[in-house]
């Protein structure tokens, strides 16, 4: 492996059953490209003896079985698994160049009982409730991991004036396909959870349902764009659960 390639990334062991692959310390689009087309190869490619692999913010973990990945004992599995990964990240490096990102749409409702803190998020950040709106919509957001709740993805690419502090006191109770504002951060609640975030929308659309063959309809390295919709909009796109 050339000293430039060896830059790139860094492997470290976590536990005896993962390899946690670093790429950076920023958080930022050219690192998340990396990211995503690591993660991609190694679905498409996977090694003997692995089992899931988790995307994050800058890093991937590689999850195998030891006993799987050494051969039944014939090599330390440590060892195999970071010479495999060395290998298969310069391939998905190569490979992963140009790859477009999958771009989604989300429709949200602004209005009234689906915006409680969107006067709030304008007061806080000098704005109009339009001018609020506005900028939310006009924001080109990435999908950078999935967590928290299932389903729940943490976006990149708000708008720094936007940026609001969460709430001092959480909600118990936020309705699913509600829109918040954490921070310098958005996100959608994908099931009804307790959370602290701004709430400034809400979707109609199913962001998690166990019974779709994909449950989670975001995935890390995706590219959301918010569409704003009426009241009426939203009841007529109130997506049902699949199989209802």
């Amino acid at each position: 492996m050339k000293q430039k390639d060896m830059q790139l990334f860094r492997l470290y062991p976590l536990g005896d059953t993962a390899i946690t692959v670093q790429f950076g310390d920023s958080i930022d689009e050219a690192t998340h490209t990396k990211v995503r087309a690591f993660s991609t190869y190694l679905d498409r490619h996977p090694f003997t003896g692995f089992r899931e692999q988790v995307p994050a913010f800058n890093t991937v973990t590689v999850y195998y079985d030891p006993w799987q990945a050494s051969e039944r004992g014939f090599y330390n599995p440590y060892t195999r698994v970071t010479e495999q990964l060395q290998h298969m990240l310069k391939v998905a490096r190569e490979n992963g160049k140009g790859t477009k990102p999958r771009v989604v749409e989300i429709p949200v409702c602004y209005n009234g009982s689906f915006g409680p803190d969107l006067e709030y998020v304008a007061r806080h950040t000098k704005l109009t409730p339009q001018e609020v709106i506005a900028s939310h919509v006009r924001g080109k957001y990435q999908v950078y991991m999935i967590g928290f709740a299932p389903g729940f993805p943490y976006l990149g690419g708000m708008a720094k004036k936007l940026a609001t502090p969460r709430k001092q006191n959480p909600r118990p109770r936020i309705p699913a396909g509600s829109v918040g504002i954490a921070s310098g951060q958005t996100g959608i609640y994908p099931i009804e959870t307790p959370g602290g975030w701004q709430l400034i929308g809400r979707t109609p659309l199913r962001l998690f349902d166990p019974n779709r063959e994909q449950p989670s309809l975001l995935q890390a390295g995706d590219q959301v764009k918010f569409v704003a919709i009426s009241e009426k909009e939203y009841w007529q796109r109130k997506e049902k659960p699949h199989g209802a």
